[in-house]
């Protein structure tokens, strides 16, 4: 009865693999059915998807709508996928034109009045695409962390409506742009008044790229000093700041710009080595 294919981005780990979204339909009952390695919220996307394409003015084909993301060996995790389960159906049953969807990557997680939610791993997703002719689609708040790549062009939408009246030509969503870089200052390691030696011991850290190990009483400013430490570091090159901001956008953090500070990192004394760097298994030399 129709078929159709929208691309989109996975997750996984800091990485965003390339998904393929198929979908068809054919005679038989209604149902929907989604295949392909996916989790629970995964699966729980045909009661957003069909909510959202009802709720938007949109019909629900009264068929047997089948959904394959390919490859299906890779683990699929998250709401990402409904805004390009939707698109495809609604191209398969021929309520979008299949043609508009043609170099588009899209991510979004739908509402069930059709409005987007904001997904984790929007940049990583903008830069994996390696591309010229494609261009990012995700939702609104998501936008100037996807510029943030200037991979690829990058359009930002509130609504499933707002996307397809964009895929039709209808209507115009101005290309995203980077934010200003967040504004924070650390402590400022000339304002410590006492702690000669530690200060000292900060300063040619910082100056050779050396570890550093603070040790004493609660309540000697250790935590003080430490959180010092990013204000006397050289500001990160472009390459870093982008590694950094990708980090914190697959955790989930808003970005708006790329931030040149040094991250700081403060965990707790008790913390196992797993919990610092990752389980899995111990590398042999």
């Amino acid at each position: 009865m129709g078929h159709a294919v929208v691309r989109t981005r996975a997750l996984a780990g800091v990485d965003s693999p390339a998904v393929e979204v198929e979908v068809d339909l054919a005679g038989g009952l209604p149902s929907l059915a989604i295949v392909g390695l996916p989790e629970a919220a995964v699966k729980e996307a045909k009661d957003r998807v069909r909510s959202a394409l009802v709720n938007s003015g949109f019909d629900f084909p009264t068929a047997r709508v089948t959904v394959n993301l390919a490859p299906a060996d890779l683990p699929k995790e998250g709401g990402r996928y409904d805004l390009p389960i939707a698109l495809g159906v609604l191209a398969a049953s021929g309520q979008l034109p299949a043609e508009a969807l043609a170099g588009w990557v899209l991510l979004g997680e739908l509402t069930l009045d059709g409005r987007l939610r904001p997904v984790h791993g929007a940049l990583a997703a903008a830069l994996a695409i390696d591309e010229p002719d494609q261009a990012l689609l995700v939702p609104s708040s998501n936008a100037p962390e996807a510029a943030v790549a200037g991979t690829a062009s990058v359009h930002g939408a509130d609504s499933l409506t707002a996307v397809t009246a964009f895929l039709r030509g209808q209507t115009e969503l101005a290309p995203a742009v980077p934010g200003a870089p967040p504004q924070h200052h650390p402590p400022d390691l000339a304002d410590v008044r006492g702690q000669a030696p530690a200060k000292r011991a900060l300063e040619v850290a910082a100056a050779g790229g050396h570890g550093l190990l603070l040790s004493g009483p609660p309540g000697a400013g250790k935590t003080l000093l430490a959180r010092c430490l990013p204000g006397i570091l050289p500001t990160l090159d472009p390459s870093a700041q982008v590694e950094v901001a990708k980090i914190r956008s697959v955790r989930g953090e808003r970005i708006s710009g790329l931030d040149p500070h040094p991250p700081f990192r403060d965990p707790h004394h008790s913390a196992s080595l797993p919990a610092l760097v990752g389980g899995g298994c111990e590398l042999q030399e």
